[in-house]
């Protein structure tokens, strides 16, 4: 309550906050994580610490709270089988991870997941493999981490049988060790090596990367922190010649095992546990866009100002401030609004494909008067909305502001949920029958202007 009475907020907060609260305390954390351990290979050399490396990478991920899914030595459709069930199950947590121990290889820059079954006499039989890839798309369900952990840059001898059936030209496209992957946003990336490099198999039980990750993944850290000290210990232990590759894009602060001890003050007798600043900024951002008021996302902008959902926060503020400041202009239009622009419009929304993220046209219906634009194309249950606002000058030349949420998330940046909230703003030039405008934000999308 003290929050509420230091910022002045309207009574409207206290609404909010119990809305809020509901929201965070009848959800909690679930956590997802699949396991996999290929070594008994029947077409190539066999491994010997996948197995292991699977079986105390669960037991240890079941003590930070997970749900495993664990798989060893699996054959092509049970690992098919295995990550579909995963996929099912990461669209519904909070927290998913996918570790897996064995061979894979690169195609053309694509990374390939080897069953234990699978031949490689060609490049159609890739299509027995699974695709890193997808599994990344997968992890990109879960609502607020995703960890993607390969150890699994061991030389693989059915590369060479491949390269040997590509013949010179296309044998290049079949590269050492493992393809860089940029981690999506709220996404951690660990190799158990360099992109392009090969791993140690190991000489003890488990791999010299599954040991330390072993070693660091249940400490009480922040989760950054242990895979930048799980990739310290690699390296040192392998004496200097196996870095693992670490690639983060996560915004705040994450602890599968609490946050660490901090003193709080120089002279507290003992050390207090500093919450997490960001850990409830999703449930109340999810309380206040349901609000959908300036003074609720003002109200989540005072809580969580440097979280997840900050900038869209500040998106919607300035939109419903332009809002605000537009409707005396249309009220007051009989003492000088322009209405040059006047009438219904037709909008056409086109976007590129951009990454993983396929091309669209979308159209929309406008209507502007005194000069307030406002257009709207609305899906069903809450997805797929988008409306746009501004006012149009004399001179034709605007800002416009765009919010929504997402429709299929094939056609998504980062193929994120489906109504997922976004923002974006558009500079369009209008003339009396015609206007073009250009997307700001994020992907690069056009827009086409049509007076009827």
């Amino acid at each position: 309550m003290r929050a509420i009475s230091r910022f002045h907020l309207p009574g409207f907060s206290l609404a909010l906050l119990a809305c809020w609260l509901c929201v965070a305390t009848a959800s909690a954390e679930t956590r997802v994580a699949l396991v996999i351990g290929n070594g008994a290979y029947v077409s190539t050399a066999q491994l010997p610490n996948p197995s292991h490396d699977a079986e105390d990478v669960a037991a240890s991920l079941k003590r930070s709270g997970f749900e495993v899914f664990q798989g060893i030595d699996l054959r092509q459709a049970d690992m098919q089988d295995l990550t579909i069930r995963f996929a099912r199950a990461a669209s519904r947590a909070d927290v998913a991870m996918f570790y897996y121990s064995g061979h894979a290889m690169q195609y053309n820059g694509v990374n390939y997941l080897m069953p234990v079954d699978a031949v490689l006499t060609d490049e159609a039989d890739l299509k027995r493999f699974v695709r890193v890839d997808d599994i990344v798309n997968d992890l990109q369900q879960a609502k607020n981490l995703r960890i993607l952990v390969l150890d699994s840059c061991r030389d693989n001898p059915l590369a060479e049988t491949l390269k040997r059936s590509a013949g010179s030209t296309r044998a290049a496209s079949i590269g050492r060790g493992l393809s860089k992957v940029e981690a999506p946003r709220g996404t951690i990336v660990s190799f158990s090596t360099q992109s392009g490099q090969v791993a140690a198999d190991g000489a003890g039980r488990n791999s010299p990367y599954t040991t330390a990750f072993l070693k660091h993944i249940e400490e009480p850290q922040e989760i950054g922190d242990v895979f930048r000290d799980i990739s310290s210990d690699v390296y040192d232990s392998s004496g200097k010649t196996q870095l693992p590759e670490l690639s983060l894009s996560i915004i705040g602060k994450f602890y599968l095992n609490g946050p660490v001890s901090v003193t709080l003050a120089p002279a507290a007798p003992q050390a207090a546990p500093r919450a997490d600043p960001c850990a409830a900024a999703e449930a109340h951002w999810k309380a206040a866009d349901s609000i959908g008021t300036l003074g609720a996302y003002e109200d989540h902008l005072a809580r969580f100002p440097n979280c997840i959902f900050a900038t869209l926060a500040r998106a919607r503020v300035e939109g419903l401030k332009q809002k605000t400041a537009l409707a005396p202009a249309a009220g007051n239009a009989r003492t000088g609004g322009s209405k040059e622009f006047d009438g219904n419009w037709d909008v056409t929304l086109n976007c590129q494909t951009s990454g993983k993220a396929q091309g669209f046209t979308r159209a929309l219906a406008a209507t502007v008067t005194n000069g307030v634009f406002h257009a709207e194309a609305r899906g069903s249950s809450g997805v797929n909305r988008l409306e746009i606002d501004g006012q149009i000058p004399a001179d034709g030349k605007t800002t416009l502001s765009a919010r929504g949420t997402t429709g299929a998330s094939t056609y998504t940046l980062n193929n994120i949920a489906p109504g997922s909230p976004y923002a974006f703003t558009v500079d369009a030039q209008f003339d009396r029958t015609r206007g073009s405008g250009k997307r700001n934000e994020a992907r690069s999308c056009n827009l086409v202007f049509v007076k009827r």
